[in-house]
């Protein structure tokens, strides 16, 4: 790409500018392409040591893979050592399968321009994922509903500085539980023109997700391209179950990418110390990645990770601390060894409230995201409650916090312009540049400008109501709701998804657990 191609990307060309200066808001990109390095913590010695670790716990413990015969099969086919359950991985055997997964690849939008690519230098922002609750300034803490479920999907799609629509953003609880995921997709794919994520808390589920992209898209191109992707986590410690294992195994055997995720509250699902709870995270997540690629060979994946802390005097679990961020570090590494593209960390807390704390721990998490090298940063705004709640007023504040973070994937450029010899040559000692050539030709795109953050001086922001950000941000999300409106959407592809949805609910009665 052109570097002035690749300016209009980044800024939006003449009409973004024009689009600014009208007030209509900044202009995104469809993903970030990072411009800066990953921080590599570890050397060689103390890498291989963990990988060392992991492959002993893959070959002398093992991992149960419980109610999914067909994923026992598998792993017999392929050479692992099975006992009833028990699965063990003679050391090299996972890394060689995983040698067909590709480094990266590219998740494909109904809105083409709003395509990500997953992998190598790319990263993707997508919302918060799984909360039952919801809560706002002005009603409280409470089940989420279709209708939340639907807020925080416009929201996203409302956001230049979001990639994705995430997937079950928050609980829709009015629904019942063997039908919700029929209406999420269908929000997702109603009310955003982005990517999105599918059900995995079935295997028929995960297979409706599918079908009704193949619905939209065409079978045809979904079986060439990823379209969706299914988030599946491993029941830490050392155990996949098969509601798991057959949702993952349907979305590889679909051509579409799972996500595979451990989910280790140290302490808990895992030994308290950070290399302990990484090489065991490491083993479940190779072997998880792994059984895509015997299901079926060269299907996208990504190798993810979700380390948390407990506070071992009560057990309760701690989100946004500095042990699990600076494991993300490490977790990184680790993935760019396998080549494998990776989702870790995001913007974790466990504050009640979108206050200091919420900002602080998840400010924490997601720059150890950006110096990991995570690629999908799912949980990347409305994460409150250790995830129990989604909350309006923090998705708000974290979007807020991923524009900032465009700009600092950007990095320092440095060409003529940004050296700016000729506004030290119009200005000379002792004067001012608020008025010079070069600050007219670049204060549009000069500095990020928060959308949430008063910079005013005490004075003004006392006579102005003397707010703070979250009641700023409960300002703005019901601005964004206001004026939200839908892509469009071929009317007979909504048509087809519709009668598809009905049909599959008529199939059977509600249930509600």
């Amino acid at each position: 790409m052109s570097e002035a191609a690749e300016a209009r990307t980044r800024h939006g060309g003449r009409a973004g500018r024009k689009r600014e200066r009208e007030g209509s808001g900044p202009v995104g990109r469809p993903y970030i392409t990072r411009n800066i390095p990953t921080y590599d913590i570890l050397g060689e010695e103390s890498l291989t040591a963990i990988e060392r670790t992991a492959d002993r716990i893959l070959a002398e413990i093992g991992i149960d893979f419980r109610d999914d015969d067909e994923a026992i099969a598998l792993w017999r086919k392929a050479g692992a050592e099975v006992d009833g359950l028990r699965v063990r991985f003679p050391p090299g055997m996972l890394r060689e399968i995983l040698a067909s997964a590709p480094r990266e690849f590219t998740q494909v939008a109904r809105n083409p321009e709003r395509s990500v690519r997953i992998g190598g230098r790319n990263v993707v922002f997508s919302p918060a994922y799984g909360s039952p609750f919801v809560m706002d300034l002005d009603r409280g803490r409470r089940f989420g509903t279709l209708q939340d479920f639907q807020n925080f999907v416009k929201l996203a799609q409302s956001s230049p500085w979001l990639h994705h629509s995430g997937g079950t953003i928050c609980e829709p609880t009015d629904i019942p539980v063997n039908k919700r995921h029929l209406d999420m997709v269908y929000s997702h794919i109603r009310y955003s023109d982005r990517p999105f994520m599918g059900s995995v808390t079935a295997e028929e589920r995960s297979e409706q997700s599918i079908e009704m992209c193949r619905i939209l898209f065409g079978t045809d191109f979904v079986d060439k391209n990823c379209v969706i992707l299914g988030n599946v986590n491993v029941n830490s410690p050392l155990v996949w179950d098969g509601t798991m294992t057959k949702s993952l195994r349907a979305y590889a055997r679909a051509n579409q990418a799972a996500v595979i995720v451990p989910f280790i509250l140290g302490g808990a699902m895992g030994p308290v110390t950070n290399a302990g709870a990484i090489a065991q995270a490491v083993g479940e997540t190779m072997a998880g990645c792994a059984l895509t690629q015997l299901e079926r060979k060269g299907a996208p994946v990504i190798f993810g990770n979700f380390l948390s802390s407990t506070q071992l005097r009560s057990g309760s679990p701690t989100f946004g601390t500095p042990e699990p961020a600076i494991g993300s570090m490490v977790v990184g590494q680790l993935a760019r060894r396998l080549g494998l593209p990776l989702r870790c960390s995001g913007n974790f807390t466990t504050s009640k409230l979108p206050d200091a704390q919420a900002m602080t721990e998840g400010t924490m998490s997601m720059l150890a995201a950006v110096h990991c090298g995570a690629n999908f940063v799912l949980h990347s705004a409305g994460f409150l409650d250790g995830l129990l709640s989604m909350s309006y007023e923090k998705f708000v504040l974290d979007t807020d916090l991923c524009g900032a973070l465009h700009t600092y994937f950007d990095g320092v450029k440095i060409d003529e312009n940004q050296l700016a010899m000729d506004a030290f040559q119009e200005t000379g000692p002792g004067n001012h540049h608020f008025g010079s050539e070069h600050t007219l030709k670049n204060y549009q795109t000069a500095y990020w400008d928060s959308q949430t953050a008063d910079n005013t001086p005490f004075e003004q922001w006392e006579l102005a109501g003397s707010t703070d950000a979250a009641t700023r941000a409960n300002r703005l999300w019901k601005e964004r709701l206001q004026t939200y409106e839908a892509p469009p959407l071929d009317e007979a592809t909504d048509e087809a998804l519709l009668d598809y949805m009905a049909r599959k609910k008529a199939e059977a009665p509600d249930a509600w657990y």
